[in-house]
C-alpha cells in the first residue's frame, strides 16, 4: 500500500503516513544512487575520519567544527551557522532547502577546491554554487593532504589498490594520518602507525616519516602509496616501510 495523499498541505501528517512516504523515498530510483554515492565516500575517506577519531581523543578537538575554530580572526566565519568543517582541511555546506538549483557558501581566506569538479575557489568571499540532488558541495583547503581508500562494502573488507594521498596544492601543508589493527583495544596501549606527511609547495616535495608520538610503540606494516596531485591528477606510487621516504614531483 502507497503513501494516501493529503489535500490539506498544512495539515500534519499521520504517523503511519510518515512510514509509508519513508518507505516509498528509499525505494525512489532517483534517490538510491545518490544514497549509494554517499555511502561510498563514506568508506573512501575512513582513514580521515578515523584519523580524526584519533585526534578527538588525544586533543579533545571534535570531529564536526564550526568555521571559527580554525579562523577565528575572520569576522564572517564566526557568523556561519550552516556550513562545517570536517576535521582540518574539509568544508561541507550541507544542501537543506528542498528542490534547491543553488547554494550560498562562504569559503575563509585561502584557496580551496571543489571536491567534485576540482575547481580551484579563492576564499576570504561568498559565493553561489549550482546544485542538485546528489550534490553536496565539499571544498578541500589548499595545501590539505587527504588519504582516500577504495570504495568497500564493509569497515573490514580486503582491498587490493592502495590508498591514496591526494595533495591540494597551492599552499604548503601539513597531516600525520593514523592507523591501528581497527579490531584490538591495543591503541590504548599506544599501539598504532603515525606518519607525518609535509608538503613543499614551492620545491613540489611530499615527505613521508614516522610521526613523533611521545609514548608510543609505532606499529609499521610496510604498504604502498599513490600520491596524487590535485588539479594536475600527477601520480607516483611508493612503497613506505617507515623510514623518512621524499617523494619529488
Amino acid at each position: 500500500m502507497g503513501p494516501r495523499k493529503h489535500n490539506n498541505t498544512n495539515a500534519p501528517i499521520p504517523p503511519d503516513d510518515r512510514w509509508n512516504i519513508l518507505q516509498s523515498e528509499l525505494n525512489n530510483p532517483a534517490i538510491e544512487p545518490v544514497v549509494k554515492k554517499y555511502a561510498d565516500l563514506r568508506y573512501q575517506l575512513m582513514p580521515y575520519t578515523y584519523t580524526l577519531a584519533w585526534e578527538a581523543r588525544a586533543s579533545g578537538l571534535p570531529l564536526m567544527r564550526a568555521l571559527w575554530l580554525h579562523y577565528p580572526n575572520d569576522a564572517r566565519a564566526r557568523t556561519v551557522r550552516d556550513q562545517f568543517l570536517w576535521g582540518r582541511d574539509l568544508l561541507i555546506a550541507p544542501v537543506y532547502e528542498k528542490g534547491a538549483a543553488s547554494r550560498n557558501i562562504y569559503l575563509p581566506n585561502g584557496d580551496w577546491y571543489d571536491w567534485w569538479t576540482g575547481a580551484k575557489v579563492t576564499g576570504g568571499q561568498s559565493m553561489v554554487r549550482p546544485v542538485a540532488l546528489g550534490t553536496m558541495p565539499i571544498y578541500v583547503r589548499a595545501g590539505a593532504v587527504i588519504p582516500v581508500d577504495p570504495v568497500r562494502q564493509y569497515t573490514s573488507e580486503p582491498v587490493n589498490e592502495p590508498t591514496t594521498l591526494r595533495v591540494y596544492t597551492g599552499a604548503d601543508g601539513a597531516y600525520t594520518l593514523y592507523e591501528d589493527d581497527g579490531s584490538s583495544q591495543d591503541y590504548l596501549r599506544g599501539h598504532g602507525t603515525w606518519i607525518r606527511l609535509t608538503w613543499s609547495d614551492g620545491a613540489k616535495q611530499l615527505v613521508m616519516e614516522p610521526g613523533p608520538q611521545r609514548g608510543a610503540r609505532d606499529v609499521v606494516i610496510p604498504r604502498q602509496f599513490t600520491v596524487q596531485l590535485l588539479p594536475t591528477a600527477t601520480t607516483k606510487t611508493l612503497r613506505y616501510e617507515g623510514r623518512r621516504l621524499l617523494v619529488t614531483f
